[in-house]
Order: C-alpha cells, then structure tokens, then sequence
C-alpha cells in the first residue's frame, strides 16, 4: 500500500528542558506559532548556538519544554561548526556533540546534546494501524520531480502524531523539495 504525506522540511532548532530555559531566559517560553505535530510549537524565543570554530544566532525553540535538551542541526551546519554529531532518532543523545547556548542573559555548555535527525515519518496510532505499519518501521519514501530519487525513513507513531514526512534543509534541497510538497511512502 502506497499513500502521499506532506514534507515537513526542519531548520536549525533547539528543544530545551525548562530548567535550561530559565538559565537563559527570565520570561515564559511563548508560542509564535504552532507546528504540525498538535501540542509543538515554534516559539518567539530564539538563541546562539556555538562551538569554538563558529556560531548561529538566531536559532529558533521549539516547545514545549522537554525532558532532555537537544540541538538538531544538519550536516551543512555541523561541517561549519566543527562539529561530527551522530544521525539520530529525537531523544537518542549519548555520545553526541557538545554545545554552548546562549542568550542576552547568560549562557550554558550542554554536553550530549547535539544530533541530525534522522528522516522519519510521524503517524498517530490510527494511521499506524490502518497503513499496516510499526513505531520504527524503515520504509521508503518515494520523491518525484526534477531531483527524482527514493529516501528511508523511520516510521515515528504517537499520540499526538499527525501524518507528515520530516527531514532536515540537507535532503530536502538535495531532493528539490520544499514545505508541503507531498511525496509517496511505498510500504
């Protein structure tokens, strides 16, 4: 069974724990606007992000606060940086990259934080069932344009998950892909 989703493309971003957040903020973390996947959001406040080799201001939060702190970056930002961090899964964090965050108020060094997403496929248990398809199913995400080419992804089921295809800004110029465009999930 074959089925279209819309891409998601992610930038630069950071998910911080609220501890974290308050060591870098005084006010409340404040939604700017909300995100596909219900309950997430973009939020109004944004930081630094640095190593000793280079830095990206202006990274934007994303909420609500976490249980874990975590910078996901893309292998174009990571060779600017300096930095090597591993291709993971949303919360898989030990052995990855150190990073200095900070803003006008302070700032902090976060070891283990830093990672690539891996491409994945967010689905609500519904879908899961329906479509035939497990938490952390690879499956193959066909891309149809001038860039014609077929990725893997990981199946991500959740209780708030709403049917999208995410990547990071890497694939998705490497794929010729923009935001809403749909591409076919084979399974």
């Amino acid at each position: 069974m074959n089925l279209k989703v819309k891409v998601g493309i992610s930038n630069r971003h950071v998910h911080l724990t609220e501890d974290i957040y308050y060591k870098l903020f005084d006010s409340p973390l404040s939604k700017k606007k909300d995100l596909t996947q219900i309950g997430e959001f973009a939020a109004n406040e944004m930081v630094k992000i640095e190593t000793s080799k280079k830095t990206f201001d202006n990274v934007r939060i994303i909420g609500p606060f976490r249980k874990y702190n975590q910078v996901e970056i893309s292998r174009s930002d990571a060779r600017i940086l300096g930095i090597n961090p591993p291709v993971r899964k949303s919360g898989d964090l030990e052995n990855s990259e150190k990073i200095k965050i900070t803003t006008p108020k302070g700032s902090v060094v976060l070891d283990n934080c830093c990672i690539i997403s891996e491409r994945h496929i967010h689905m609500s248990l519904d879908d899961a069932k329906y479509y035939g398809v497990s938490d952390e199913q690879i499956v193959k995400v066909l891309i149809n344009g001038d860039k014609s080419c077929i990725l893997y992804a990981h199946i991500k089921v959740s209780d708030n998950g709403i049917l999208a295809f995410h990547i990071d800004i890497d694939d998705a110029n490497a794929a010729g892909l923009q935001n809403d465009d749909e591409v076919e999930i084979i399974i």
